[in-house]
This record gives structure tokens, sequence and C-alpha cells, in this order.
């Protein structure tokens, strides 16, 4: 009797031990408080008898400490491979995207609807933000780096923002820090402006540098900067597609054909790319640039010659 008590145990606890998840592979979420036997009998491919699981679980303690999260289970993978997994703590990584030349406002659209983020962002003022991220000016835009942020459920929108806030203030110091001699920026906080105008300019590798020194030579010579990324800025909304005269002649702070030198903020999230090509230009005596197409630009020294490009290029007149 003893031997067929025993072989009848034994038979349950490998029914147990051979049980794999039912369904595909997804995610699943583990909720607080919640216990190993019944997340079995949740997650098996067939029904068994719950007082041979918790013998099973008796066997396997380190099991039963399981954590609460979302996780990954595969296909057919063991109900030990998934409780392991749940007892790990590591739970299934989501990643965000920000790309280059988005402003904040894209940011707040994406963190507003990635998925498993807690959300504590909605509605609070941008200058009460910036406090809590320690922004010393007030002024969000710009001052996150455009990366891919990993996070688990257990993240917040607002910790996703404060950690692309520490990593672009850390690449913007390092990078002021190597930076060309006798440029015209006082501030890192300028050298930021400049970049989210290169930024918005060009998505060429080989150009930005160009691009930068179009820019650092007008700002030398007391030149305006007249540059049409900041003028769409300015007028925001109003920006449907076209800059109109009337945008040219717009007297608001972004207007770069108004006033002179920098505007006050940002006007996008620059990458690494662009700040390092706004605090290391190449040298060169460039004076304007014209789109001549596929993302590319046309470089002059003169007036003449860049009425020439313009005409070639935009008017296509000889």
């Amino acid at each position: 009797m003893a031997a067929t008590a025993g072989g009848y145990i034994h038979t349950k606890w490998q029914q147990v031990e051979v049980l794999t998840n039912k369904g595909p592979t997804r995610l699943f979420t583990v909720e607080k408080g919640a216990h190993a036997a019944r997340l079995i009998a949740e997650l098996a491919d067939s029904e068994i008898t719950p007082w041979a699981v918790r013998l099973w679980l008796r066997g396997h303690p380190e099991l039963v400490a399981i954590k609460s999260g979302t996780y990954e289970i595969k296909e057919g993978a063991s109900l030990k491979e998934t409780l392991s997994l749940f007892a790990s703590g590591k739970e299934f990584h989501f990643s965000l995207t920000f790309v280059e030349g988005s402003r904040f406002e894209d940011w707040q659209k994406q963190l507003a609807s990635a998925p498993y983020l807690e959300r504590l962002l909605a509605e609070q003022p941008d200058v009460d933000l910036a406090h809590e991220l320690g922004i010393e000016n007030g002024q969000l835009e710009g001052w996150f780096l455009p990366e891919t942020y990993a996070y688990t459920t257990h993240a917040s929108d607002l910790s996703i923002l404060r950690r692309a806030h520490q990593e672009m203030a850390t690449f913007l110091q390092q990078s002021w820090e190597k930076r060309q001699a006798n440029l015209p920026y006082k501030t890192p906080y300028e050298a930021l402006i400049m970049a989210s105008i290169i930024e918005k300019e060009t998505g060429l590798p080989d150009e930005r540098a160009q691009i930068a020194s179009v820019f650092v030579n007008r700002l030398r010579l007391g030149m305006k900067l007249q540059t049409d990324p900041t003028v769409i800025y300015g007028v925001k909304d109003r920006y449907d597609g076209n800059i109109r005269r009337s945008d040219l002649t717009d007297n608001n702070p972004y207007n770069t054909y108004v006033i002179d030198g920098l505007p006050p903020t940002p006007i996008a999230m620059p990458g690494k790319a662009s700040i390092e090509a706004a605090l290391n230009p190449t040298s060169t005596d460039f004076l304007y640039f014209v789109a001549k197409g596929g993302g590319a630009h046309y470089f002059s020294k003169t007036l003449d010659e860049h009425n020439r490009a313009v005409r070639e290029y935009l008017l296509k007149k000889p």
C-alpha cells in the first residue's frame, strides 16, 4: 500500500513538473499579492489536482516568493521555468524611442500613449515640471536627449523624462568642456539652442558641421541667422506647411529674420551629433546655404553666389 501511495504521489508530482503554459508567447502581469498555486492553475495547459500543486511547491520553495510585474512568458515553456522567471523579478522591458528634432509636445503625446506607463504629467504646468526636474530657466524645450529608453511597468512618464534630462545635461556639459575655442556662445545653453537649429536644418550627418559654420560665422559678423525652422517654431499652430511673408516679418522672439542672435530657447530636442557640430563647427567662410534636393544643401560665401544658387535650385531658373 505504501508503494502504491508513493507511486500515486510521484505520478501527480510529475504531472505538475511537466506542465507547460497554455497559449502563445505573450505578456503576463503578476499582480501584487498573487500566489504561485493560483498562477499555476491559471497558466497550466491542463487541469491538475490542487493538493498536488501545493505538494510540488513545497518541493520548490524558491518558486513561491514571486514578484509582481509584467513578464514575457514563452509558448511551450514549463511552468517551472515561468515561475522561476516570476521569482527572479526580471520583468519585460518596454522601449520608447524619441527622435532627434522632435518637440516637447511630441514627447508628451508619446508618453501619454505608451503602454504600461504610470501617468504623472497630466495637466502639470511646464514651469512646475521644470522646477521638479531642476531646469533653472523653467523652459523644457531642448532639455531631453533623444534616445531609446527602456522601462518596466513600475516606471512613470516623469521617471523617463528625468532620465532623458539627466542624459542631456551630462552630455551637453561634457561636450562643452571639449568645445572649440572662441565660439560665439556664452553658455552651454546657447550651444544647445544652436544645436536645435542645426538639427532642424539638416538630417545629413556630413552637413551638420558645415551648417554650424554658417551660423557661427553669421553670429561673429553680427548678421541675423535668418533660419526658417525658428520662424516655424515662432508662429506655432499657424504654420500650415508654407512660410508666408507675414511669418518672416512677424515680431516674435523666435523670428531670426527679425531678432539679432539666437532665439531665447531651443526649438527642438537636438541629438548628440548636432550638439557636437554646434561646439565643433567646420572652419569655413560660408555665410549662406540653400536646399538643392535630397536633403542636401549648396553652401555659398557671398550673397551673389547664394542668389544664383537660389535661382538654380529653388526657382529652377538659369
